[in-house]
Formats: C-alpha cells, sequence, structure tokens
C-alpha cells in the first residue's frame, strides 16, 4: 500500500466533499473512513483511478452518516443521488483548504491544529509535540474545532498569517520529523507566493529555502543530529541557498518587516559564513533582538541566548539565560552548551544528561547523551 499517495490524494477528496455540500468534520471523518477501506481493499484489487475510487466510497460514508443522524436531514433534501464513480478532475485544491480551516471562527492555534491534522496529515501526537503540549490536549483543541466547523459555512476563508503558521509547522514537521512534508510546504509556500504580493510569504518561502539548503547534513549516516558547528558546509545546496538570499532581500526592501522575515535573515546569515567560525554573531543578536520585539516569544529569547554566547562570550549568554523560565524546552540543553563553552565540564556533563531525559525526540536524546558522555570521558584521570 502506498501510504505516500495516500495522503497526497486527501486534500483533494476533501475538498470535493466541501464543494459538494458536507460540513468539515463529516467531510473528514467520511474521508479517513474511506481511507481505512482503501487500505483493506487495494492490496487485492487496486482502482484504475484511486481519487475517484476513494470520493466516491468517502461520499457514501457521508451520506450514511447524514441519513444516520436526526439533526442533518435537511441535507438529504439537497442530495438526489451519490456521484457516479468515474475520474476527478486532477485540482490541487491543497491550499485552499488551508484557508477554509483558518476559518474566522476559530482561534489561530486551533485553525492551525486543524490544518495539520485535516490536510497535513500528522497524527495528534505529532501536532502535540509541535505546539509543546500532552497529546490528550491537542486532542480535545482538534475536536473542538470539529465542533465549531459543523455546520458553518465557507465563504469567510481565514487570514494569511494562520495560513503562514501552519505551512510553517508542517515544513517543520517534514524538516525534522517521521513525516517527509517539507517539499509539500515549500511547493504551497511557492504557490501562495506567485498568489499574492505578501512580504512575509516571501519570507516565509526565504526561511524554508534556506532552511531546506542545509537538510542532507543535518543527520549522519547513522541518523545521529550534527550540530550546525560540525555541518559540512561543502555540501549545502548553494542553488536553494542563493535563491533565499534573493527572495529575502527583495521582501526586506519593502520596509514591512515580519517574524518570517527575521528568521530567514538569522539564516541567511549562517548560510552566508564559509565556516562556523566566521559566523557574524553580532548581527545575528540584532536580528534576534528584532525578532524578539516582534514575538515576544520566550523561545526566542532562548535562542538570542545562544547568540549572545557566541557573540560576547559564554557567561554573557548564561547571564541571558538566567532571565528565562528554566522550565522551556531546550532551557536545559542552552545551560549545558554555555557551561561547557566556559570551562564547567563537570556542570555541563550534568546538564546535558538532564537535557537528555527532557528530550523530545530519540535522535536528540541520543544526542544529549552523547555529549554527557563526552565531557564525563574528558574529565576522567
Amino acid at each position: 500500500m502506498d501510504e505516500a499517495l495516500l495522503r497526497s490524494l486527501t486534500p483533494g477528496v476533501l475538498s470535493v466533499l466541501v464543494r459538494r455540500g458536507a460540513d468539515f468534520a463529516a467531510a473528514e471523518d467520511a474521508v479517513q473512513d474511506a481511507l481505512v477501506e482503501a487500505v483493506r481493499v487495494w492490496p487485492a484489487d487496486p482502482p484504475r483511478d484511486a481519487k475517484g475510487w476513494l470520493v466516491t466510497v468517502a461520499w457514501r460514508r457521508f451520506l450514511d452518516a447524514t441519513r444516520a443522524d436526526a439533526s442533518r436531514r435537511r441535507r438529504e433534501d439537497r442530495v438526489e443521488e451519490e456521484p457516479a464513480p468515474g475520474p476527478s478532475p486532477a485540482v490541487d485544491d491543497t491550499l485552499q483548504l488551508y484557508f477554509l480551516c483558518a476559518h474566522p471562527s476559530l482561534t489561530p492555534s486551533s485553525a492551525v491544529a486543524l490544518t495539520l491534522r485535516a490536510v497535513g496529515g500528522l497524527t495528534t501526537r505529532q501536532i502535540a509535540r509541535a505546539y509543546l503540549v500532552p497529546e490528550a490536549t491537542m486532542a480535545q483543541r482538534i475536536s473542538r474545532a470539529k465542533r465549531t466547523l459543523s455546520g458553518v459555512r465557507f465563504d469567510q476563508p481565514g487570514d494569511v498569517s494562520t495560513v503562514l503558521r501552519v505551512l510553517y509547522l508542517v515544513f517543520n514537521e517534514g524538516y525534522s520529523g517521521e513525516v517527509d512534508l517539507a517539499a509539500e510546504a515549500i511547493r504551497l509556500t511557492r504557490q501562495l507566493a506567485a498568489a499574492i504580493d505578501h512580504p512575509e510569504v516571501a519570507g516565509l518561502l526565504a526561511l524554508m529555502l534556506l532552511h531546506h539548503a542545509r537538510r542532507a547534513t543535518r543527520t549522519a549516516p547513522d541518523g545521529s543530529l550534527v550540530p550546525l558547528a560540525e555541518q559540512d558546509r561543502g555540501r549545502w545546496d548553494t542553488a536553494s541557498i542563493a535563491e533565499g538570499v534573493r527572495i529575502l532581500q527583495a521582501a526586506l526592501a519593502r520596509d514591512r518587516l515580519g517574524e518570517f522575515q527575521a528568521q530567514a535573515a538569522i539564516a541567511a546569515l549562517h548560510a552566508d559564513a564559509r565556516t562556523a567560525e566566521e559566523t557574524d554573531w553580532v548581527q545575528i543578536v540584532e536580528w534576534y533582538d528584532e525578532l524578539a520585539r516582534l514575538t515576544q516569544s520566550p523561545v526566542v529569547r532562548l535562542n538570542r541566548a545562544v547568540a549572545i554566547g557566541e557573540a560576547d562570550g559564554p557567561r554573557a549568554g548564561l547571564a541571558a539565560l538566567a532571565a528565562l523560565d528554566d522550565s522551556l524546552p531546550r532551557h536545559t540543553a542552552v545551560a549545558a552548551y554555555l557551561h561547557e563553552r566556559d570551562g564547567d565540564l563537570t556542570t555541563a556533563a550534568r546538564l546535558y544528561a538532564e537535557a537528555a531525559h527532557k528530550a523530545p525526540d530519540l535522535a536528540e536524546r541520543d544526542h544529549l547523551t552523547r555529549q554527557a558522555a563526552r565531557l564525563n570521558a574528558r574529565r576522567r584521570p
């Protein structure tokens, strides 16, 4: 069973059901039922037209659910017959669905979560990890969003800023997670950049390209993480870097700075350095100052503490870190790194071990465990 094919077809099938009158929550349930049926049936009897098959089965499931629900019998009057099986138009409705999911009746956080689940193909666990909340909390948030959208009209799509946030989260999950969605996020952001003239859309596209350019060097052959300073810069995708910088420069020239442009500027400074030692950390700190002003994000301030430690020395970084809540994700790992830079290997090793226990995934936990073991080995006589 080609799971990638099923994921790629899901947005189009969902869009067809919504256009035919299904409310979003019922349509998503029907599509999920159709996917389950496809997994069961296709290995023995693959259809000639995969999307047409899914549309037909999903629509039947939707009709069955509608007829079973007395409160929705009004929809039956508008449904005279099931659509005939057959080829469906080869239209990419994914970006449209992103805007529909960002409905004004939802809070931005709920809209993002629902879109990631229904259109992006992420699991509730993956979305919860992106939001840094428990899986049960995220499941409740998505369920509430579905209930909110049940029966509403989709003639008021959401705003660009919510769609951009969803696209960035999809990219990040594809870049570092279990489902490869990074290329799809870039493709959709290119479509959005071609459709609307918005500096933050350009800023997000530049940021994605600059990060994606380093993708091949972020992990070793054994799957272990490779920190930025240790990556083989000769393997970075220079064409993507050049395109990202060009797009960013054009966006910045419009003097309408937003958070994605600021993040892209930081990524561009890293990409511009031929070696880790040549990184312009002073400029990076200045861009983090702008980013902190724009977002008020404690995670941004955590990254800023690292940059200050590089620009002004580890003790300056530790001072900046001391002003932050030590319960922040990766706070302990940052403290370990800065203490190591300051020469306090005992404290650094202890903190690396603590950070490993808090790591959100196996790759990061293994990396931090190796850092602790490395320092402990150096301290032995």
